[in-house]
């Protein structure tokens, strides 16, 4: 029988190493990973941004980051697939818990993001956010260029969130129109993935479609990003819708004819040589969900990332 102690390890365990204890109790963080609010000594950050203030369709995205959490439990105590590796035998990776957002005060939820999350990306730790609705990653693009300079941007996504809704509009279908105004996004080097809407403009973004992307294998879609984004800083955003709804039924604007979630995976994972410095994974909406599906695909993506800073750190 497992020592007791060993229960919990949200609690009790350290930065490093793998948890072993049952997937249907104890704390949920993310891969078991110790809840805390001190990064001494952490190499990345996960933290849940619960907001969908900003969601046109359905709401219920700012349940996303509980269920991805609880999802990411099946992960634990395992040699992970496809590195064989223990992703947190080099890497030291904390649960910072959510960002605590002004309850009702949605135009207030863009400044508080950015303050709490430039605390974090100014220490240097690589952060991790699980969202809540794609708004967020507008503020999360102020705070990483801030420190990094603009991004070029790798957005898997059925939308490509071009929408002219003001700037100080709190809406998920305009932030990569405002990265780019702004100078946040190095629109020469980004690229959209699984995109299957009309938008008013392309920003300069190259656009894979679905249809595009439904010829191509995932390592062929990666070596197209690859191609696209070159030696640049680069930030993952990935919208769950990007999937097709028979793999994300759970998000607010579901969208027929997108991607099947391996090829998804397949193809981050086949550009983890990509310099990436920061990701978010959004739109997960548990009230929608079924089995935990799309909840499970996100944290699946959150730890395939997590691999991909794993295997570069081991180098270091």
């Amino acid at each position: 029988m497992s020592d007791p102690g060993t229960i919990d390890n949200a609690f009790t365990g350290g930065l490093k190493g793998s948890a072993e204890e049952p997937t249907f109790s104890g704390a949920q963080s993310f891969m078991r990973r110790r809840y805390t609010k001190s990064l001494a000594g952490a190499d990345v950050a996960i933290l849940g941004i619960p907001f969908d203030g900003a969601t046109s369709n359905r709401p219920g995205a700012r349940f996303g980051p509980a269920a991805i959490r609880r999802a990411s439990m099946i992960f634990d105590g395992d040699p992970q697939y496809p590195s064989g590796i223990d992703p947190f035998a080099d890497l030291a990776v904390v649960d910072y818990g959510d960002c605590l957002l002004p309850r009702g005060l949605s135009p207030l939820a863009p400044a508080e993001i950015e303050r709490q999350v430039m605390a974090i990306v100014a220490t240097g730790v690589h952060l991790i956010s699980l969202g809540g609705d794609h708004f967020i990653s507008l503020p999360l693009l102020r705070a990483h260029a801030a420190r990094h300079g603009p991004l070029a941007i790798v957005q898997f996504d059925a939308h490509q969130d071009t929408w002219d809704d003001g700037v100080d509009g709190v809406t998920h279908g305009s932030f990569i129109n405002l990265g780019v105004e702004s100078g946040l996004i190095d629109a020469s080097r980004s690229i959209q993935i699984g995109v299957r809407t009309i938008a008013p403009r392309d920003c300069g973004i190259e656009v894979m479609d679905a249809e595009r992307c439904a010829e191509l294998t995932g390592r062929e879609i990666a070596e197209e990003i690859i191609a696209r984004v070159g030696g640049a800083p680069c930030y993952l955003t990935f919208d769950v819708d990007a999937l097709d709804p028979a793999y994300a039924p759970g998000t607010g604007t579901p969208v027929a004819g997108g991607l099947t979630t391996a090829r998804a995976l397949a193809a981050i994972w086949h550009a983890r040589e990509l310099d990436w410095r920061g990701m978010d994974v959004v739109e997960v909406s548990p009230p929608f969900d079924h089995a935990d599906v799309t909840a499970i695909a996100a944290a699946t993506i959150v730890q395939r990332y997590l691999q991909m800073l794993a295997l570069k750190r081991a180098r270091v």
